[in-house]
């Protein structure tokens, strides 16, 4: 009798993968934690990392699409090379340095891995033909965002308009009394104007 009580129990007692979930594990929670700990490092570690290695000017050179056009024109730039020795890289003017914008524009990013994918700008000619589409998203995004990136390094509180050059000074004046971001005004500042630019793309 006490046999078959104890091949039923055997019987009733499930088992599996989801059985094992349900069962009481062995380990402490003291371990749990420990173990959700190494792995939330090697996890964060890893993803901060792939982030750092996608925000270099040789990442974002890598393919010839970005290499052979908008980087030749960036190299004629004060943006490379100037008195000072400060160079603004890509990263600088097109990702923003806080954590949670650049998480955004990184997403926003994965269209052109699909689009490189894809071949839209593959060509000289392809990326003349969108070139004015492309710089109007990017000014389009640059002013939503008060040309934050521009003003890691550029501020309005920071100039000293006494040393600018007239016409400078005056603008910049102007520019902070009417509420002006920098790229209203600098479109073009390191890369070619696109053909096409209409009067609305210049104000």
């Amino acid at each position: 009798m006490s046999d078959r009580n104890g091949n039923d129990s055997k019987l009733e007692q499930p088992s599996g993968f989801f059985a094992r979930l349900r069962r009481p594990s062995k380990m402490s929670l003291g371990g749990l934690l420990a173990a959700g700990f190494v792995i939330g490092i090697l996890f964060w570690g890893g993803f901060n990392t792939a982030m750092e290695a996608t925000n270099t000017e040789t990442f974002c050179i890598s393919c010839h699409e970005m290499y052979d056009n908008v980087y030749t024109e960036y190299k004629e730039t004060i943006h490379y090379s100037n008195r000072t020795g400060v160079r603004a890289t890509c990263p600088d003017c097109h990702v923003p340095k806080d954590w949670t914008h650049k998480i955004i524009r990184k997403i926003q990013a994965s269209r052109e891995v699909w689009g490189k994918l894809t071949g839209t700008i593959d060509t000289r000619e392809k990326f003349e033909a969108k070139r004015l589409q492309l710089a109007r998203s990017e000014w389009k995004r640059m002013k939503a965002a008060d040309s934050r990136e521009c003003r890691n390094c550029h501020s309005f509180e920071s100039m000293n308009t006494e040393v600018q050059k007239q016409r400078a000074r005056k603008q910049h004046e102007m520019a902070l009394e009417d509420k002006m971001t920098c790229i209203d005004c600098h479109k073009g500042i390191a890369h070619h104007k696109p053909n096409g630019m209409t009067d609305a793309d210049e104000e």
